[in-house]
């Protein structure tokens, strides 16, 4: 499926096969061509071109004050590109992986997302933090962690979790143009692992827009990022004992598309809520709540949540294979609220 350019494009885009990683490197590439104020910097993104290469051959395109390597500082890296944007800079920062931000959020917590606020408006601050996330290539601790929870808290910023290529890059010119914070969340499962027709030039996806991924009148099966392609195939499995799953596809945590997700829930009257994050507190628990705030009276079902354990992320072993949501998991969850 390739994306739709933006209602303000006119003209018919070729497409090209890419991965998400090419698609990612293309939409920086291209941000970096049309606005001299886009800087891209952030370990070893420069030289090296970024450990999944998502910025390969910037510096040596662009130059290396606009594309720059950073010390290992994640708190140095978000707090200065909050100072590049407030001087009129498109700061693109490059954390390295999303388990490494913790170190950062003093500055996100503390600063990032309130300047709108405090200044009243008077001052926004245009900045990008890009980030791997997520399981299913057996890394090291912190490499795999979901931390996404914790910044769609965050008053302020805005959240955004791709899971093909063509939205990857739609998605990542459109935070780059936006006016506040946006935290970019990229699956390592899907780097590479799946390969799409993707629009060559220029084009946006509107954040904010969820994206209905197959249509089905029986359970609607909610996630976003890395978990798209594991709900497809549970739908998929469902499908062949006549159960109609409709997928949706979040794309944006923050902000979120509740007009989409009501809209089905009032049509199937069953939800499934798949992510890879730990099961307490997470962003599964703030859309279950808002259907049942919303839509209580179409549920037929209790909704039921498939997600991580309350531990933290496994490395290297094979329990990753248990912790990770995975199609078996969420095929029995739709049949669960299909019994009830």
């Amino acid at each position: 499926m390739t994306a739709t350019p933006s209602p303000t494009q006119t003209k018919t885009l070729t497409t090209k096969t890419m991965t998400m990683v090419a698609a990612i490197n293309d939409a920086l590439a291209l941000a970096l061509e049309r606005d001299p104020a886009v800087h891209i910097f952030g370990e070893d993104v420069g030289v090296m071109g970024g450990v999944f290469r998502a910025t390969d051959g910037l510096q040596a395109r662009f130059g290396a004050e606009r594309v720059f390597d950073t010390p290992l500082a994640e708190a140095g890296i978000v707090g200065m590109g909050i100072g590049m944007g407030l001087a009129g800079l498109k700061p693109v920062a490059e954390i390295q992986f999303a388990g490494f931000l913790y170190p950062a959020l003093d500055q996100v917590l503390s600063h990032l997302g309130r300047y709108r606020h405090r200044t009243r408006s008077r001052y926004h601050l245009p900045m990008v933090v890009r980030a791997p996330y997520g399981g299913g290539v057996h890394t090291p601790e912190q490499h795999a962690d979901s931390p996404e929870a914790i910044l769609a808290h965050t008053p302020g910023v805005k959240v955004v979790i791709p899971s093909t290529p063509a939205d990857a890059k739609g998605l990542l010119l459109a935070a780059i143009e936006d006016p506040d914070p946006v935290f970019f969340f990229e699956a390592i499962k899907l780097y590479r692992s799946l390969k799409e027709e993707v629009p060559e030039g220029h084009y946006t996806i509107p954040l904010g827009k969820a994206r209905v991924v197959t249509a089905g009148d029986d359970v609607t099966v909610i996630t976003y990022g890395g978990m798209v392609e594991v709900a497809q195939k549970a739908a998929d499995a469902a499908r062949a004992h006549g159960i109609g799953v409709e997928v949706i596809d979040l794309r944006t945590l923050v902000p979120l598309d509740t007009e989409t997700i009501l809209a089905s829930v009032q049509k199937t009257g069953r939800v499934v809520i798949v992510t890879e994050a730990p099961r307490t507190n997470g962003f599964h628990s703030e859309i279950s709540a808002t259907i049942a705030e919303e839509a209580i009276e179409y549920l037929r079902s209790p909704i039921v949540r498939v997600t991580g354990f309350d531990a933290p992320y496994p490395p290297f072993t094979s329990i990753e294979d248990v912790y990770r949501p995975n199609p078996v998991r969420v095929a029995k969850a739709i049949r669960q609220v299909m019994a009830y």
